[in-house]
């Protein structure tokens, strides 16, 4: 059985396939390119992440396919129900990096409501010449702890984001079109816990209520977040999407920018990618990540063994 991991797969799970009989190949393939790689290496499995889009064409013209595995939450880059009406296995890894990007978040509101975002930037400019002008510009930050975060989708990592904000010292209120309420399991470091029972509203009570609004919702068709949800939002707030890009419409975004109803915005996902639009990229209130939200060396460890399972399992028992 040969699986191509197109888009990378941790040591853990190379380790885990090969150990179960599997031949893992690592190569990059071009997306223009894949069809005929796949056919000519008789292909079995195709593992991705996001850069490879796995669509009709590919599903119809490879033949030899019996698992399509996305390294990661969100299956917007595969046809998945296609591929499953036509007999092959889709499979994802829901829970491994839920972590990881709940950190992510809050490095972006950390370094947000500390100006790190535009910090970063002038001091190796400016530094050594305007060092006290500095000092007193990005002297006026503010805490999280006592402040009320909103979450936008409360699945696996809107709870996870819901954890650390809730040990920061935060007030957590969420909105899900599918989820009314959720047990919070937030542990320490020596096995203790304390459980928070965590209720949703509308997402209009959370836009007004929140000082800080965090997103974490599937790729939409159309914006979650607009003019219209800017304009309910309270002033001064700090936003974050680290979930897909084109759920924030980024016009209206950088409008709320340069007015100062929004202090700042963490983006991690954009509309463009992977060319994001200049004005969001140069926007000096803009802490910009690009797309990384998974990767961490634990995420993908977990990532990688995750799949290995799930293949293994779904092959060797067809076998």
């Amino acid at each position: 059985m040969k699986v191509l991991a197109n888009d990378g797969i941790s040591q853990s799970g190379i380790n885990a396939l090969t150990a179960a009989g599997f031949d893992v190949n690592t190569t990059t393939v071009a997306q223009e390119q894949l069809t005929n790689y796949l056919n000519d290496q008789q292909i079995d499995v195709i593992l991705v992440r996001s850069a490879t889009t796995i669509r009709k064409e590919i599903i119809d013209n490879c033949p030899s396919l019996k698992i399509i595995g996305r390294g990661g939450v969100g299956m917007d880059n595969i046809d998945v129900e296609y591929a499953r009406g036509k007999g092959i296995h889709v499979i994802n890894t829901p829970a491994a990096s839920s972590s990881s990007v709940a950190e992510l978040v809050f490095a972006h509101l950390f370094g947000g409501v500390r100006f790190l975002y535009d910090s970063n930037r002038i001091m190796p400019l400016d530094g050594d010449t305007q060092f006290k002008n500095l000092k007193k510009s990005y002297a006026n930050g503010s805490e999280l702890r006592g402040k009320t975060i909103g979450i936008i989708g409360f699945g696996r990592i809107g709870r996870e984001v819901a954890k650390i904000a809730l040990g920061v010292g935060m007030k957590v209120i969420a909105s899900d079109k599918f989820v009314g309420n959720a047990n919070i399991k937030v542990e320490f470091y020596n096995g203790q816990f304390i459980n928070v029972e965590i209720d949703t509203e509308p997402m209009e009570d959370v836009l007004k209520h929140s000082d800080f609004i965090t997103l974490h919702v599937p790729a939409q068709t159309k914006y979650v977040i607009g003019k219209k949800e800017f304009e309910i939002m309270k002033d001064g707030v700090g936003i974050v999407n680290a979930a897909r890009g084109g759920v924030i419409d980024e016009v209206a975004l950088i409008s709320a920018l340069e007015s100062g109803k929004v202090a700042f915005a963490g983006l991690d996902t954009f509309e463009e990618e992977p060319k994001p639009a200049i004005q969001v990229l140069m926007n000096t209130k803009v802490s910009l990540t690009p797309h990384i939200g998974a990767a961490t060396n634990e995420a993908q460890d977990r990532i990688g063994t995750e799949l290995a399972t799930q293949i293994i399992s779904l092959l060797k028992s067809s076998n």
